[in-house]
């Protein structure tokens, strides 16, 4: 196993705190107060490392704003057993994959395991961690949404454990029987919660996510999802309770403005669906559009250095700050 040690030099390297191998002193302590520390995982794929590089240049600039909210410090949690290419631009700590052939293909069943091993190993000053993901742009300073015993998590509509087609499944692994109304319909990211409540959540939602993998009706009822849920159950599993905030998190297009019903403004962009408009800016969802653009795209290359066209007018603003978004990170990069 291979594992990355951080001296105090490695320390200096980075305007922000990181994670570390001692323990933070008593200042660092106070300064972590009310604060959280961003954690991306990750794998060295050049898909995950354009999303992490933007993603991390955006974390930049809000820290170095007037108002930088409750961040704290950032580190990105490697799984894939040795360094990459941007342990130097990014703070890193490289965590084992899980055994080959466990993950079946289905990459993100190393997360679990990479958290575990992250809190096991490492130290870190501030009192709650904001779990993240490479394709998650920050729209504006984010509070502490997060109390002690209440964490803070985003609702999907897709997690939906009183579904009469999900229940079954759920309670098949609710070996504490804890009631329906505590399976809270959330992922793990984004989530804002209290180092000691993740610790919790982590001495069982390794095992579980594997467990659910492994058994054939489970995979094929969450698909894509499975480890979402596994951390849903893993959290009702260990009394971890959650407050569901809409506005954690927008997805355009269809989101189509920064702000979620009701008014309140979003916090994160997140940009997993393709975005296609006509030549008047009008959406064409099922249809590619003249203007379009998709993560996806981008498997296998990484964006064009000079960034990317702007949407046509009349598209929705959310999408128009996307690729604002996009193409100053891409562009404030000066080794892209």
């Amino acid at each position: 196993s291979t594992t990355t040690t951080t001296t105090k030099e490695e320390e200096k390297k980075w305007s922000h705190p990181t994670s570390m191998r001692r323990k933070p002193t008593a200042e660092e302590i106070e300064q972590g107060k009310g604060k959280f520390h961003v954690m991306l995982t990750a794998n060295e794929q050049s898909y995950v490392a354009w999303q992490s590089r933007i993603m991390y240049q955006r974390y930049l600039k809000l820290l170095s704003s007037e108002d930088s909210g409750a961040f704290g410090g950032f580190t990105r949690v490697l799984h894939s057993e040795r360094a990459d290419i941007l342990m130097d631009e990014i703070p890193s700590v490289v965590v084992d994959p899980l055994p080959k052939g466990v993950d079946e293909g289905y990459v993100v069943l190393n997360r679990p395991y990479a958290i575990k091993q992250w809190l096991e190993k490492y130290n870190f000053a501030e009192e709650y961690v904001f779990m993240t993901e490479p394709d998650h742009l920050y729209l504006r300073p984010i509070p502490l949404l997060a109390q002690p015993k209440l964490a803070a998590a985003f609702p999907f509509f897709y997690i939906n454990p009183k579904d009469p087609k999900f229940t079954p499944i759920v309670q098949k692994f609710n070996k504490v029987n804890a009631d329906l109304k505590d399976f809270a319909p959330i992922g793990n990211s984004p989530v804002m919660i209290h180092k000691d409540e993740l610790k919790k959540v982590c001495t069982v939602w390794d095992t579980l996510a594997i467990k659910m993998k492994q058994d054939p009706e489970t995979n094929s009822a969450f698909g894509w999802v499975l480890e979402m849920w596994a951390y849903s159950i893993a959290s009702a599993q260990v009394g971890v309770k959650y407050d569901l905030v809409p506005e954690f998190m927008l997805q355009p297009p269809w989101d189509k403005t920064e702000e979620v019903p009701g008014g309140k403004k979003g916090y994160i962009l997140h940009y997993t669906y393709g975005q296609d408009f006509n030549e008047k800016g009008k959406f064409t969802p099922g249809k590619v559009g003249k203007w379009h653009w998709d993560k996806r795209d981008f498997t296998w290359k990484k964006p064009p250095k000079e960034g990317f066209e702007m949407p046509p007018e009349g598209t929705h603003p959310l999408t128009i700050k996307l690729m604002e978004m996009i193409n100053d990170g891409i562009r404030s990069i000066p080794n892209w």
